[in-house]
């Protein structure tokens, strides 16, 4: 509820002011109506609670989404109007800015939209897979069963997210800890043992090449670091800004398919999150060519995006979508294999579902196994750059030695 300026003329032709409480502009103006009332003007009040709020949430979680989701389903299948079930949900949520949101989706609905078209003027939180599976679920009177299935989707899409990243934590920091120590020892330790080594082997002394490499690099490192600095920031930012174009976006992603263990993971994880959303999609109604371009959007790889809708141009042009997928370049062949059962009995839904069981479990045993593959390597990494800068100060002690 929200409350309304407004100004009306009454029976007696008197201007009259004053505030009322109402869902929408319609309702306020309907309510002003029945009490014989003719009103000039109806304006919202701002609500400035939420954004006066120093410690309220301006991002929707992908957790509020699930328990918005989960909930909704649940009261529109004991029967609850969707307008009711929607200002009790939005009284019920903790996220001031979900908060809001909500509030102005239940206001489009009670004026008469869609639901499906009142969540699609928000599209930083409801994704084109959520806006169509709801407009679908509109359409056919099953909306409740189709946020089920959504709401299971996003259950499983954050935990492989969830899975990925906890792996992927522990490599992360000891690289960090890596490059640290790698800067703390050219910084403030080579500088002083090249300074002591010159001094032993005397001015006229010729030091080993490494030794001279890795002082060269300390001293730059100290008397020009802005430069470095400066250099280093220019080119985070240029490949940032070139990562966000069409063409370093598909940079990006054909080089993480081309390494080893990153592929793998890659591969599955995409795999899993086509089978699922394709098979919800599906599942719910919308049409197989407007479920791969959907799907093929929320895949989160440009490389298996255009396999996808290069899949598509073919079932447009009359083919089943396992055909073009079995000469896929990332689709294994079993995905092509189960589609083309699945599309001979009717049950490519199911069928898919099964599939991203299966590549789910995959993704788990690979994301475990991860952790253990990227460890040796990120101590190898940490013991090669130590290693330089230990060679580098024992050569001319050696040196020294001999000729003593």
């Amino acid at each position: 509820m929200g409350k309304y300026n407004y100004t009306a003329i009454d029976g007696s032709g008197k201007h009259v002011t004053g505030v009322l409480e109402a869902s929408s502009s319609a309702l306020a103006t309907q309510s002003l109506q029945k009490r014989q009332l003719h009103p000039l003007s109806v304006h919202a009040v701002k609500n400035k609670g939420i954004k006066s709020s120093l410690f309220a949430s301006k991002k929707v979680k992908l957790k509020d989404l699930v328990i918005f989701t989960r909930q909704l389903a649940t009261m529109i299948n004991a029967g609850v109007p969707l307008v009711r079930s929607l200002s009790t949900l939005q009284n019920q949520t903790e996220n001031k800015a979900f908060q809001k949101h909500i509030s102005e989706i239940t206001k489009d609905v009670e004026g008469g939209e869609a639901f499906a078209d009142a969540l699609s003027k928000h599209p930083d939180i409801f994704s084109p897979i959520y806006i169509n599976m709801v407009r679908a679920g509109e359409a056919g009177g099953i909306l409740d069963d189709i946020l089920k299935k959504l709401a299971l989707q996003q259950e499983k899409d954050a935990k492989i997210r969830g899975k990925f990243k906890s792996a992927m934590t522990y490599p992360i920091v000891l690289l960090s800890i890596t490059f640290i120590v790698f800067i703390v020892l050219m910084v403030f330790v080579m500088p002083k043992i090249g300074g002591i080594v010159k001094e032993l082997a005397g001015p006229e002394a010729t030091l080993p090449p490494l030794t001279e490499i890795m002082l060269a690099i300390s001293g730059f490192m100290v008397h020009q670091w802005y430069i470095l600095l400066g250099v280093s920031s220019l080119a985070v930012f240029l490949l940032r800004r070139y990562i966000k174009t069409d063409a370093g976006r598909r940079a990006k992603d054909k080089l993480l398919l081309r390494i080893p263990v990153l592929k793998t993971v890659i591969t599955k994880v995409a795999i899993a999150r086509f089978a699922r959303t394709f098979a919800s999609l599906i599942g719910a109604g919308v049409t197989v060519i407007e479920a791969i371009d959907v799907t093929a959007k929320a895949i989160g790889n440009s490389v298996i995006e255009d396999e996808l809708k290069a899949a598509s141009k073919d079932v447009a042009n009359g083919q089943q979508l396992s055909q073009p997928l079995s000469q896929s370049k990332v689709f294994p062949p079993i995905v092509s294999q189960m589609l083309a059962i699945g599309e001979e009995t009717g049950q490519t839904d199911q069928i898919l579902v099964k599939v991203a069981d299966f590549y789910e479990e995959e993704v788990d045993a690979t994301v475990e196994s991860l952790s253990s593959i990227l460890e040796p390597i990120m101590i190898i990494i940490m013991g090669a750059m130590v290693g330089l800068i230990a060679a580098s100060v024992i050569g001319p002690i050696a040196n020294l030695s001999n000729q003593i």
